[in-house]
């Protein structure tokens, strides 16, 4: 039976005076029963300009860390429409991380593709200047 957990961790020593560190996970299974979620959109937009609050006079940077172990499984990155062709950046390989500019006003989101449907779990953020 296959399982898909989604986690969500935040840690931070400069958000307040004391360090904070904030983690929910979640299993997800298929409606009504207790069978993990076994199909995926493929790819998918990781991160997208409407969710974001960049304006014109502001830049962005992106950091992507894929948390898995495995030297085979990996995480496609690009930047682009999901639902057209996007430019990929790279893969991320288990325990592999990446840190760039990102220029939310161009309407290019950034987008992910697993190279296969084993759990992984994706951590990013996108800071603003």
């Amino acid at each position: 039976m296959a399982t898909t957990t989604a986690a969500f961790t935040l840690t931070s020593t400069d958000l307040m005076d004391n360090a904070t560190s904030l983690s929910n996970t979640a299993t997800l299974t298929t409606a009504g029963t207790t069978t993990g979620i076994t199909e995926t959109t493929s790819l998918t937009d990781l991160i997208t300009v409407a969710s974001t609050d960049v304006t014109a006079a502001k830049s962005a940077k992106v950091y992507i860390k894929n948390t898995g172990t495995a030297t085979d499984k990996y995480a496609l990155i690009g930047i682009g429409d999901s639902s057209g062709t996007p430019i990929y950046l790279g893969r991320l390989y288990g325990n592999d991380w990446m840190f760039f500019p990102w220029d939310a006003n161009s309407g290019e989101d950034v987008t992910i593709t697993m190279n296969d449907a084993t759990e992984t779990v994706i951590e990013y953020m996108v800071f603003f200047e």
